[in-house]
């Protein structure tokens, strides 16, 4: 029970089943420290192939990084808990104290999100079930567009019908175009409501009309300007970058005039263009949303803030009740920040092709950060205590009622309203002020939501995360994978730069928030740097695969038993964990792939991203996901085929990694077919089966690659970048150069006594081009050989038959009695005598015999050069060195080098 003997205003239930996840994570974790110990008392020697060592030190590495993030994420999981509201109660106790509530709507391009679907956001939460004039929404347009003001002073006049039909019939959701496609025209059972239907409906379709015409045209006719002053704010030049302040109160909501047909009044309703000049940075949606603050607490100032993006419009109109049952209990109501709600779509496929419904973290992890003291600010969908946002600390005085509010009777008109906020939402305001910084959203990272709610979480304060049964806020996921990918890229970016920083949940909430939370934010700020373990594990066991290099244990040893019992372990519970949540089996194969892509795409270029911008290299930026596509992909997504389209370096990336494990897997399974009876193959069964799972994954990409004909198939060029590099990365890693090394004293204990003959080939062909002196250099170098002479023989082949190559022949023969022996008493290297005796200097008087030889050696080799270089020089021998050896006879008969 609460304060005063009143039941609490929510319950907290445990999940079930905490007992049986324990044992299965305490299973896992024995089986990782035994993959580690395998790892270890495995690892390759030093004298081993040098590839496998480096392979498995990688692997090992990669592996190790899987445990750690694994066992950072059951922290997220160890003891879930679920919130239940208790509305009835609220309403009996504080109905008519309830605070006011202030609603941010943010958009900031109209061409990417859309004024009617803005305007269907805004309607949405107009139409809340909520005393209306407590009620202010807030849409910030960023992109300052007179086409979504426009849009905007069309709902501000729809709503006087659209409300009083939401509140008469009870109808859900409350965003026109979400309930009138999908709620079926009604019977004639209850008279009025068919009536009222039908006009409601065809009031929205004219307005849809006019709206969508207007939006096509790109500008706003003479006509329509008339109908509103606030255009006249347009009148200047104006850019999306570069645009004075704009506030506009279309609904009034002190006015006793700003009523609907019904004659009840209406939510207050502001449309603000903060301004934007080039000079300076405008801190993209956390600006726009201390802007919203600043002009919001000028205007109505309610106690809580809900903030949601223009394309997350609200699908349940007791949501703001849920929100206060947290915020006003009495006895833990004080503590809390802010209550998040989780993030739903309204455009997901039934298998969820992309994985971007996020459901496990909704529904487990979410609950479990809970329970360690709050979920982070995910950025829409959020109630917060107006106070904390403005950077008030947590203490016991905390405590207090809710009926603090500003007269509405008694305030400034509209008009002057309008000029005085202007002020508040420009750009220099902010100057030397702790906007940014200790007040409103942190500015300096993509992701200001997560570091925002850190900041709060670290000044004491509690969050909440409740899913009640019905969805709070249904949004719209991106249609093609390239959207998708672009997404998470700036969601692991924002986190990685979190995780780098002085925010790092380990450092900025050490001693302020407790150590399990401090771990559960670790899963989301580790996403980018899982890239590199990831790439690795999809990379480098199929190319060892090429190289018959073993990395994992054989099929029938029991090392593979560790292995076997963590992957399917661990699969078997992420799908357990997937159902439980309303998925699908194939929605969660869908989710593998999705990872897979992920971590070696967007979490790739993340990483290489957030390290350049701390080196300095790149800016901070800011990329909206587009909210609508064509009708051709549209059509696909509907059908559940990927799209590609369009050529990205992150398809490159994927198209690449998915040929070179289809080419890997088709040469092991080849090999397998080829060689049954090897056992070596034996080894690599866990790569060939993990090989295949990747080729699995892979088989939309393979008929984006080649068999689809339509526009959303992959690029041609893609599709021939990634063939070369597949087939260029498997060439690599076929080409195995051995290296041999021999034992000649194993040789000569063996066989020196039956060492065979040996016939040494020397061939020479012109003594011009290759003198006689080089020639007999190489002939008595293996002449010296350290062999037995007697089973040693040299031939010299000389094709242009020249008498001064037999002449230089014969010199070395002679040469050969001193030279061969000085070789084998000082073990001379190299034998060749020029080489020798230009290379060595003389030696020393240490020796003095061989100091003599060497000097003997060396003069004898030069007058027999010189003998040499002057025949040649002449051309032709002399007689009397003709009479020396009778070989010179077979040239007494003219000859040449082609006839001889």
């Amino acid at each position: 029970m609460g304060k005063e003997g009143n039941f609490p205003l929510f319950e907290t239930k445990v999940a079930k089943g905490r007992n049986l996840f324990r044992c299965y994570a305490a299973s896992v974790f024995v089986g990782i420290i035994f993959i580690c110990v395998y790892r270890a008392i495995h690892f390759p020697a030093a004298n081993g192939q040098v590839l496998r060592r480096w392979a498995w030190m990688g692997l090992f590495l990669s592996e190790l990084w899987f445990s750690l993030y694994w066992f950072v994420s059951q922290f997220s999981r160890w003891n879930p808990i679920y919130r239940y509201t208790f509305k009835d109660r609220l309403s009996q106790r504080y109905e008519k104290v309830l605070p006011g509530v202030d609603v941010f709507v943010c958009t900031a391009d109209p061409t990417i999100e859309p004024p009617i679907m803005v305007i269907n956001t805004v309607l949405s939460v107009m139409a809340y079930n909520y005393p209306s004039h407590k009620l202010s929404v807030y849409l910030s347009d960023d992109g300052g567009s007179d086409l979504t003001f426009y849009a905007l002073l069309e709902a501000s006049r729809f709503s006087e019908l659209w409300l009083p039909f939401c509140r008469k019939f009870k109808i859900e959701p409350r965003s026109p175009a979400a309930y009138f496609s999908s709620t079926p025209q009604p019977n004639d059972c209850n008279p009025p409501m068919p009536l009222d239907w039908f006009s409601v409906k065809k009031a929205y379709e004219d307005m849809e009309n006019r709206i969508e015409t207007t939006t096509r045209l790109g500008r706003i006719s003479e006509e329509i300007r008339k109908e509103h002053k606030g255009f006249l704010e347009w009148e200047y030049a104006a850019t999306r970058q570069n645009h004075p302040s704009i506030v506009q109160i279309l609904i009034d909501g002190r006015d006793g005039k700003a009523v609907d047909v019904e004659g009840q009044p209406l939510p207050t309703l502001v449309y603000l263009a903060r301004e934007k000049r080039p000079q300076y940075h405008h801190n993209f949606k956390a600006g726009a949303m201390n802007s919203l603050i600043r002009v919001s607490s000028k205007i109505s100032n309610g106690s809580i803030i809900l903030n949601v993006d223009c394309d997350m419009y609200s699908n349940n109109s007791e949501i703001v009740r849920d929100a206060l049952c947290f915020f006003m209990d009495e006895e833990k109501g004080h503590e809390i920040a802010y209550v998040q709600f989780p993030q739903n779509y309204s455009n997901l496929t039934r298998n969820d092709l992309y994985g971007t419904d996020m459901r496990v973290i909704e529904t487990v992890e979410f609950p479990g950060m809970d329970a360690c003291g709050g979920p982070c600010y995910v950025g829409s969908g959020c109630f917060h205590r107006r106070e904390t946002l403005c950077g008030m600390k947590y203490s016991k005085e905390c405590e207090r009622g809710w009926k603090r509010e500003y007269d509405r009777e008694n305030r400034e008109s509209a008009s002057v309203l309008e000029e005085s906020c202007k002020v508040l939402a420009s750009c220099t305001y902010e100057e030397n002020t702790q906007w940014g910084k200790e007040m409103g959203l942190k500015y300096g990272c993509a992701v200001e939501d997560i570091i925002t709610g850190l900041s709060i979480q670290c000044r004491g304060w509690k969050s909440i995360y409740c899913r009640p049964e019905r969805n709070g806020f249904l949004g719209v996921v991106p249609t093609t994978l390239l959207q998708s990918l672009v997404q998470h890229k700036r969601w692991s970016e924002g986190q990685f730069q979190i995780f780098l920083s002085r925010h790092c949940p380990f450092v900025y909430g050490h001693k302020k928030i407790p150590l399990n939370l401090q771990f559960s934010y670790s899963p989301y700020s580790l996403w980018a740097s899982t890239c590199l373990a990831t790439l690795y594990y999809v990379t480098v066991p199929p190319l060892c695969l090429l190289g018959r290099v073993s990395l994992f244990p054989e099929i029938s040893s029991l090392w593979i038993l560790p292995f076997a019992y963590v992957v399917v372990a661990m699969y078997s519970y992420s799908l357990g964990e997937f159902l439980c949540s309303d998925g699908t089996i194939q929605g969660w194969w869908n989710e593998q792939r999705a990872w897979v892509y992920r971590r070696t795409t967007s979490y790739l270029f993340a990483f290489l991203d957030t390290i350049l911008k701390l080196l300095g290299f790149v800016e901070l930026s800011f990329v909206i996901t587009a909210k609508v596509s064509d009708e051709d992909v549209s059509r696909r997504y509907e059908q559940e085929v990927m799209e590609f389209g369009s050529p990205s370096p992150m398809f490159t990336i994927l198209a690449t990694l998915a040929m070179l494990n289809l080419f890997c897997f088709v040469w092991s399974v080849q090999r397998v077919v080829v060689d049954v009876q090897d056992r070596a193959l034996e080894s690599l069964a866990l790569q060939i089966i993990l090989c295949g799972v990747h080729v699995l994954i892979n088989l939309p990409l393979y008929q984006g690659l080649f068999f689809r004909k339509d526009k959303g198939a992959m690029p041609t060029s893609v599709t021939y970048k990634s063939v070369t590099l597949a087939l260029l990365a498997c060439a690599i890693a076929l080409w195995n150069p051995i290296y041999r090394y021999t034992f000649k004293d194993r040789l000569s204990q063996r066989y020196e006594k039956v060492l065979p003959g040996i016939d040494i080939f020397v061939c020479t062909a012109n003594p011009i081009i290759e003198p006689p002196t080089m020639v007999i250099n190489t002939v008595l170098s293996v002449m010296a050989y350290d062999y037995l002479p007697e089973k040693l023989s040299v031939y010299l082949s000389d094709d242009c038959g020249s008498c001064l190559t037999f002449y230089a022949l014969l010199e070395a023969s002679q040469f050969s009695k001193l030279w061969l022996p000085l070789c084998k008493k000082f073990k001379v290297k190299p034998r060749c005598p020029e080489a020798y005796l230009s290379s060595t200097p003389e030696p020393n008087d240490d020796d003095p015999q061989k100091a003599e030889e060497w000097s003997s050696i060396k003069k004898l080799y030069e007058n027999m050069r010189n003998r040499m270089e002057a025949a040649m020089k002449v051309g032709q021998i002399s007689e009397e060195i003709r009479k020396q050896y009778k070989g010179f006879g077979e040239w007494d008969f003219v000859s040449d080098p082609r006839n001889h």
